[in-house]
C-alpha cells in the first residue's frame, strides 16, 4: 500500500471538527497556534473538536512542546512521523488520522488565522459547499519575490491544467469528511495537496483574507523547496512540459525547411563560402531541445518507477493522545 490510516484512538465521544496542522521546526509557535485554534473551535463547536498536530521529523523540540500539549489536554492528538518526509505528506499523515466531521487545515506558522474558521463556517452553511478555501488578499512578512513568484506560479498553473486550481490559495481550508478522505486515500506519492482536493470536484468556494506575517521562527520554504513544490505541481496536474517536446519538434522542423530552402537558393545562385558557425548553432539549438525533452521525460518515468515500488507514503513513530 502507498498510504494508510494512522490509528490514532477514537474519543469516547464524537468529534464535529478536526484541526490537521502539520509542524516543523516549530517549537516557539506551537503554543500560541494550540490556543488560538482552541479559542476559535469553541466559538464554533463547543468541545467537539480535535487539534492533531503532525510532526514531520523536527530536529528542534517541536515533538517535546506537542507531547507536554497532549497531556494537559485531551483534545490534542499528537503525530510524530519516523522522519522528514515533506509538508505535503505529513499533511496527508495528519488528514488520515481525523474523526471530525469536518476538517480544517492549517500552518502552524499562523500566517492563516484560525479567527477566520466561524466564518468559514458560516460560508460553508450558506452555500452547501464541501470545500471552503482561503484566497489571500495581501502577503504580510514576504520579501518581494516572493509574493511576485507566487503570483506567477499560479496563474501559470491554472493555464496548464485541466482541472480548476484556484490562484493565490494554499492549503488553508475548511473540508467536509468525504473530501478528506478522498485526499488521504489518494495513492500519489509527489502530493499537491491544494491540487488534489480540487481534483476531487463538489462545491469549492473561497473566503477572501489577508495572510499575516509568521509568529515565530522562519520560513521552512526556502527557494530549493518552493522549486521541488512547483515542478511537482506542474508535473501532477499538467501535461505542458511534456508536449513542449512535440511543440519544439515541429518548431525545429519549420526552421530546417528554412534553413535548407535558403540553402539550395544559395547554391544555385549565390557564391557562398561553407562556414561553421550556422552549422554548430543548428547543432547546440537541436542538441539543448533533445537533452531538454529527455529531462522531462525521464522526471516523469522516473515518478513512476518510484510508484511501482509501493513504498508506505509515511511512517508513523508515535501517536500521543492524553489518557
Amino acid at each position: 500500500m502507498v498510504n494508510a490510516a494512522v490509528d490514532s484512538g477514537k474519543p469516547c465521544e464524537p468529534i464535529f471538527l478536526s484541526i490537521v496542522v502539520p509542524c516543523y521546526n516549530e517549537h516557539d509557535g506551537i503554543p500560541e497556534l494550540i490556543k488560538r485554534c482552541r479559542q476559535s473551535a469553541s466559538e464554533s463547536f463547543g468541545d467537539s473538536y480535535e487539534i492533531v498536530l503532525v510532526d514531520d521529523g523536527s530536529s528542534d523540540r517541536t515533538w517535546h512542546v506537542i507531547s507536554e500539549q497532549t497531556q494537559q489536554n485531551g483534545r490534542i492528538v499528537g503525530i510524530k512521523l519516523s522522519r522528514n518526509f515533506g509538508h505535503q505528506v505529513a499533511l496527508t499523515a495528519g488528514l488520515s488520522a481525523v474523526n471530525g466531521e469536518l476538517v480544517l487545515v492549517i500552518d502552524a506558522d499562523l500566517q492563516d488565522p484560525p479567527e477566520l474558521l466561524p466564518e468559514m463556517m458560516k460560508v460553508m452553511k450558506q452555500t452547501s459547499a464541501d470545500v471552503v478555501y482561503g484566497q489571500r488578499k495581501k502577503r504580510s512578512g514576504e520579501s518581494w519575490f516572493k509574493k511576485k513568484s507566487a503570483s506567477v506560479f499560479y496563474r501559470l498553473l491554472k493555464r496548464a491544467t485541466d482541472i480548476t486550481i484556484p490562484i493565490d490559495a494554499g492549503d488553508f481550508r475548511l473540508m467536509t469528511r468525504r473530501v478528506a478522505d478522498l485526499v488521504a486515500q489518494m495513492p500519489e506519492r509527489d502530493r499537491f495537496i491544494r491540487g488534489m482536493v480540487a481534483s476531487v470536484g463538489f462545491k469549492q468556494v473561497p473566503i477572501f483574507y489577508d495572510r499575516q506575517a509568521r509568529f515565530a521562527g522562519t520560513t521552512k520554504y526556502p527557494l530549493s523547496k518552493m522549486l521541488r513544490f512547483a515542478i511537482d505541481a506542474f508535473l501532477g496536474y499538467s501535461m505542458v512540459l511534456l508536449r513542449v517536446s512535440s511543440i519544439s519538434a515541429v518548431l525545429l522542423l519549420v526552421a530546417i525547411l528554412a534553413v535548407s530552402g535558403y540553402s539550395l537558393y544559395s547554391w544555385l545562385y549565390l557564391e557562398v563560402v561553407p562556414g561553421w558557425t550556422s552549422l554548430m548553432i543548428s547543432l547546440l539549438v537541436v542538441s539543448f531541445f533533445q537533452l531538454a525533452s529527455l529531462s522531462i521525460i525521464s522526471e516523469y518515468v522516473g515518478r513512476i518507477y518510484l510508484s511501482t515500488k509501493e513504498r508506505p507514503l509515511f511512517i508513523i513513530d508515535q501517536v500521543r493522545r492524553s489518557n
